[in-house]
């Protein structure tokens, strides 16, 4: 599970980033301090779930929540706050949960596996990819997948929790979802909500620029108009 912290307060950003530390399988994909910022990364990272307060200066925490209640796939979102008085607000923007300063650990445990309950309720069988783990099947949601690259006989789906083997093609994956995937290269698709941008290596190789990645798979010369169009048409 991968979550973002926003609190306008060092202290509490720490706290919450020490709680999470014992949380198991959870990785911090970043810690910001005002709800504009939260916006942003939420763009790039896309995290399951966004821990966020509600007394920050400038956009709060709930005009936050309201913003990205518009997104297709906007984070669970689980409000950490000293203010009581707010619960009915957040409730009403669908938040996984409300807790209250000082957070607990146990109940930080509650909130996380309530968020990642109905993120997997929210992800309709088909918007996922079908895979096997030692013969027992495993549905991915396609909000997991950073990327999909194919070698002569399995597609290999790559996610932050680790890669899986799938059978389906690149092509059956392109026709089962028009328009959520672009190919940059004959053996790898990308999500379009992914792509970020692209870059130019040291060998003059271009390369696409993941959200929630450091790999960065070229980019084809046969492939690189489409996937500029794209991009400019964003």
């Amino acid at each position: 599970m991968r979550v973002l912290i926003a609190d306008d307060e060092p202290l509490a950003r720490a706290r919450l980033a020490a709680l999470l530390a014992e949380c198991d399988g959870v990785e911090v994909v970043a810690s910001v301090g005002d709800g504009e910022t939260a916006l942003a990364v939420c763009a790039q990272t896309r995290p399951d779930v966004l821990l966020l307060d509600i007394a920050m200066p400038g956009l709060d925490g709930l005009g936050a929540a309201r913003r990205l209640a518009a997104l297709p796939e906007p984070p669970q979102l689980v409000f950490c706050t000293a203010y009581e008085q707010h619960a009915l607000a957040a409730y009403e923007l669908r938040a996984a949960d409300y807790l209250l300063k000082p957070v607990r650990i146990e109940r930080l445990r509650e909130a996380l596996a309530r968020a990642e309950a109905l993120r997997q309720r929210h992800a309709a069988p088909g918007d996922t990819l079908l895979a096997r783990v030692r013969g027992a099947p495993l549905r991915i949601p396609l909000q997991d997948v950073l990327y999909l690259s194919a070698d002569e006989k399995y597609v290999t789906v790559h996610r932050a929790s680790g890669e899986v083997l799938i059978e389906d093609s690149l092509k059956a994956i392109e026709e089962a979802f028009p328009g959520r995937f672009v190919r940059v290269h004959r053996s790898c698709l990308v999500p379009v909500a992914r792509l970020l941008g692209l870059h130019r290596d040291a060998q003059g190789a271009m390369r696409a620029l993941i959200a929630g990645t450091d790999d960065t798979p070229e980019v084809s010369r046969r492939n690189l108009a489409a996937v500029r169009k794209l991009l400019r048409g964003r």
